[in-house]
């Protein structure tokens, strides 16, 4: 079966085109400004080059329709017809306490999906529009929701709720709910496979380190804690967001900057981070990492905190899970940066893991990273969310 993968934002739509059966990436591509003045898609099929050009979208169902063409471009696309593909897959930023799995897409989710809306206010409105594009272009053709908070949905309650009154979750669902959660599922059940084990037997911390970044406890194959929460902006040190930090700060800024409180939350999400920490040096942490080995001391206090934060996070699950036995990191920063990786080491050493200085030099490929006989395993695992969507996708389109 072909399954088509789509991740729509308000503006853009990504998406990766996938056989099933041998997993491969067929073709892929994004379409960039939709509905906005100089709208562009960028084209790659398997084995060829990229390429980008001008094209008029004036929303998301040409968007569509466009993805549609390059797949089936007598050049450079991978199939004959629309007919080809079998089934499509969206990825779906919150999914609230309704989905604790992925679902085949009827009206009923439909409603559902816009209903947490006001939990992923910037998100699931584009993924809604994205599937409802979709359908007008595909009718007929079997659609998924893979949703990056179900992964998550077996935290228990000591871990999701807030020291908030009991009120304002049962009044607003205001709880942790967790993100990428899609990636950690794939990470963590890849990681038992690497080692030869069955994950429900190990203790699991995945560290999905990129521009926006959470780490996860999978004990024994159930997420029992992560690092954000109601929103992406908790918990760790990212690319441009804040993450964990006292919430007075948010009523002193207002006052202080004279701001409203969603202003100072925007500052949080877009200026904060190790974009804010560098001085608004960069928040690609490969800039920040040849600056810090120039002499730069605030990008080099940038990294060390964002390191810092992720160890603390380590320390937190080891002990939420009475223990752990793998530690994986992944996602953009995680696969590729033996810097960042290397800063991170120093807090981790009490765990009984190590992390080799020459196996740390790969980049992007699956390595284990500490020496033999420690006892934690720590290495890298390559996230494939794309592929994650389009395994489940299958599963649900087969069972019907």
């Amino acid at each position: 079966m072909k399954v088509l993968v789509i991740n729509c934002g308000s503006s853009s739509l990504k998406y990766q085109l996938i056989d099933s059966e041998s997993e491969e990436v067929l073709a892929k591509g994004l379409c960039e400004r939709i509905g906005i003045e100089g709208s562009c898609v960028t084209h790659q099929k398997a084995g060829g080059p990229k390429k980008k050009e001008e094209a008029d979208m004036s929303d998301h169902t040409d968007a569509v329709k466009i993805v549609i063409e390059k797949l089936t471009d007598p050049a450079d696309g991978v199939i004959d017809s629309l007919s080809r593909i079998g089934a499509v897959g969206h990825r779906i930023v919150h999914g609230g306490e309704r989905f604790k799995g992925s679902v085949l897409i009827d009206g009923e989710v439909l409603e559902a999906i816009s209903q947490c809306s006001a939990l992923a206010p910037l998100h699931n409105p584009a993924n809604l529009i994205g599937i409802r594009s979709c359908q007008q272009v595909m009718p007929g053709v079997p659609m998924a929701a893979v949703f990056d908070t179900a992964f998550h949905q077996t935290m228990p309650a000591k871990a999701y709720l807030y020291g908030l009154p009991l009120e304002y979750y049962e009044k607003y669902k205001i709880r942790r709910y967790g993100f990428h959660g899609t990636s950690h599922d794939f990470v963590s059940r890849r990681a038992a496979q690497i080692l030869g084990k069955k994950r429900e037997e190990l203790r699991i911390i995945v560290c999905h380190l990129g521009n926006g970044a959470s780490v996860s406890a999978v004990c024994h194959g159930k997420s029992i804690d992560t690092s954000m929460g109601l929103t992406p902006l908790e918990g760790l040190i990212m690319g441009t967001r804040s993450g964990d930090m006292d919430p007075a700060i948010v009523g002193f800024l207002a006052e202080k900057e004279d701001m409203s409180a969603s202003e100072v939350i925007n500052v949080c999400n877009k200026r904060s981070g190790v974009l804010g920490l560098s001085g608004g040096l960069s928040s690609d942490f490969r800039d920040l990492a040849q600056a810090a080995a120039d002499g730069n001391k605030t990008a080099e206090t940038a990294l060390e905190a964002y390191a810092y934060r992720v160890g603390k996070y380590i320390g937190a699950y080891a002990a939420a899970m009475n223990g752990v036995d793998v530690i994986a990191f992944t996602a953009g920063v995680g696969e590729n940066n033996a810097e960042v990786r290397q800063l991170i080491a120093q807090y981790i050493g009490f765990l009984g893991t190590s992390i080799d200085p020459g196996k740390n030099r790969i980049r992007g490929e699956e390595v284990i990273l500490s020496a033999e006989g420690d006892r934690v395993v720590t290495m890298v695992v390559p996230t494939d969310e794309e592929l994650a969507i389009a395994r489940e996708t299958v599963a649900l389109v087969e069972k019907r």
